[in-house]
């Protein structure tokens, strides 16, 4: 709040309950129209050398 940001974000997995329900005893509000995206192995190595 001090540094004027205006947001926190983080990832849970969506099938972790507890967490979810802790984060939303916070105010958190799940971002439903968000979705992960990784690269990992032979198309990480891909993009890297691109």
């Amino acid at each position: 709040m001090e540094r004027g940001y205006a947001r926190l974000e983080w990832s849970v997995l969506d099938w972790n309950e507890p967490a979810i329900g802790f984060y939303k005893s916070l105010g958190a509000v799940q971002m439903d129209e968000w979705t992960v995206h990784r690269l990992t192995g032979d198309a990480l190595r891909t993009l890297g050398e691109a």
